[in-house]
């Protein structure tokens, strides 16, 4: 299975122009199976409109599970999937006097075994994640299946506040995603249980993906192990 995560910022590219076809056209070019999208937004048209021209695109269903409204349109999290969902829900991770976050726990019918996808984008201040790390590592507990945990970690460290996870999950090196004309820091990350193992970790690097957004998406392959 081919997974990937991307931060595609409102649709909004590294040159301040608004294209969803651009981010469309990048998701084609990845050809995954499960896509953890953040800053999922429509600043031009509606969510239908936008819904239909990623699907179409990427060949999936997309979720939407936004945080808030933003200048009247959703804000949040999406999750891409081509195969069949079993059940999907919003986890929160809101805290008072912060932008409203959330997680994506999905789960999907993988080849006829059960696949756990959790997909989020934590908060900017430390102290922020640190208790939303609390809160996922809690929810780790909630299902005996395979797991895979990606998304926007907003994390400049290489542990820092996901060390909580790190020991449950294992952490998938990754290459720096963020900011996308010359990456340095590795915000977008996966973890996996030990029942899969996850491989060939890269950033998809294409022309229209290098401006598309500020955050290059975070691709691999994912193996039951």
């Amino acid at each position: 299975m081919r997974i990937a995560t991307w931060n595609v910022h409102e649709a909004v590219g590294v040159d301040g122009r608004c294209l969803p076809a651009r981010i469309a056209r990048v998701l084609a070019e990845l050809d995954a199976d499960v896509v953890a999208l953040q800053e999922f937004s429509p600043r031009r048209g509606t969510v239908d409109e936008l819904t239909k021209q990623l699907e179409d695109a990427a060949k999936a269903t997309l979720v939407v599970m936004p945080t808030f409204l933003k200048r009247g349109r959703v804000f949040g999290n999406a999750l891409l999937c081509r195969l069949p969902i079993v059940s999907v829900d919003a986890r929160d991770l809101a805290l008072e006097r912060r932008e409203p976050r959330n997680l994506i726990d999905a789960r999907i019918d993988w080849d006829g075994r059960p696949l756990r996808v959790l997909a989020t984008h934590l908060g900017l201040r430390r102290a922020e994640r640190i208790r939303q790390v609390e809160r996922v590592d809690a929810w780790l507990d909630d299902d005996d299946a395979p797991i895979v945990l990606l998304g926007d970690f907003n994390e400049w460290r290489l542990h820092g506040c996901l060390a909580p996870i790190e020991r449950r999950l294992a952490r998938v090196p990754a290459p720096p995603t963020f900011p996308s004309p010359a990456p340095i820091a590795r915000l977008d990350r996966m973890f996996a249980s030990s029942a899969v193992r996850v491989s060939h970790v890269h950033t998809h690097r294409s022309r229209s993906a290098s401006i598309a957004s500020d955050h290059l998406p975070l691709v691999a392959t994912l193996e039951r192990g």
